[in-house]
């Protein structure tokens, strides 16, 4: 079995099909079907099954993944550790939800850099369960990601803690005025796709409301869907900090809710059987430091 091939079925199987997993990887998506095809016929069995929304994992392929997965870790592992001397340098993967990558990330990266400026850090931005998946295999070194998070080989730490705020159209001024200027089945939820802890938190929200049935519209982006938010497309649940940075915070209005729709901690969590190799390690300690933490 080629590496690569694994490492392109990890992707598959992470993206729910070939064009996203194609975008991951910087390669095309004949190159992607073709790996994933490779790999089938060397396994003699089909590891997908194709339908219209995308890919997902045949038995066969769910019960491969783990194992690729450790194999994909253990080998980016090795090279980094055998590359480590104690300086913080090389490559250095990051994973963010979007929310926090736009307003609590940027001080901290800036003085991460000025701190340790031969380490190359990239920073991907995904939904939760994907960050999460991603740090299992190995594709990234550290994540930040909405919590609770209860996984055996993960480790976490709370690193910011955010109040979530429902965001209507400025002509609701109340949550009791969006009750009553809304349609029986309630309004349109603007969210990010399946994976996203916000999204989840927000159609739990929806069915206490009596509104389990209410349009989902997914957005790629906050200022888009802020946007939409102030257009009166929809309503959304998003941090307070990313709403009040917004250019659109005077075209909307922010709804405080109870403590138990509201508080949700950010935590950044490594795998537990990690390396700590050196720029790991300087990325942690510049996040635990009074000077580079960013105050919730």
């Amino acid at each position: 079995m080629e590496l690569t091939d694994l490492l392109t079925f990890s992707a598959v199987a992470r993206n729910g099909g070939i064009t996203r997993a194609a975008e991951e990887l910087n390669t095309v998506q004949s190159n992607v079907t073709q790996r994933v095809k490779a790999l089938e016929a060397e396994m003699g069995v089909a590891l997908f099954e194709r339908h219209s929304r995308g890919m997902t994992l045949t038995g066969a392929g769910r019960r491969l993944l783990p194992y690729v997965q450790r194999m994909a870790a253990l080998s980016r592992e090795a090279m980094l550790a055998a590359r480590d001397d104690g300086e913080p340098k090389g490559p250095l993967a990051i994973g963010s939800m979007e929310t926090t990558a736009a307003v609590r990330l940027p001080a901290l990266l800036a003085e991460f850099h000025r701190r340790f400026p031969k380490v190359t850090l990239t920073l991907r931005t995904a939904t939760t369960a994907d960050l999460v998946a991603g740090v299992l295999d190995g594709a990234l070194d550290g994540a930040f990601v909405a919590g609770p998070i209860d996984h055996a080989d993960l480790i976490s730490a709370i690193a910011f803690r955010e109040e979530l705020v429902l965001v209507t159209a400025r002509r609701f001024t109340s949550l009791a005025a969006l009750r009553a200027g809304t349609a029986e089945s309630g309004p349109t939820a603007l969210v990010f796709r399946t994976g996203c802890t916000y999204r989840q938190r927000l159609e739990q929200m929806f069915s206490d409301f009596g509104w389990p049935s209410a349009t989902r519209f997914e957005l790629g982006t906050l200022d888009g869907m802020i946007g939409c938010v102030a257009a009166g497309m929809g309503v959304s649940l998003l941090p307070r900090a990313v709403v009040e940075r917004s250019d659109q915070r005077k075209n909307v209005s922010v709804h405080a809710l109870d403590a138990s729709w509201s508080h949700v901690d950010t935590l950044f969590i490594q795998r537990k059987s990690a390396h700590q190799y050196s720029a790991l390690t300087g990325f942690a300690a510049c996040l635990t430091d009074a000077d580079c933490t960013i105050a919730a």
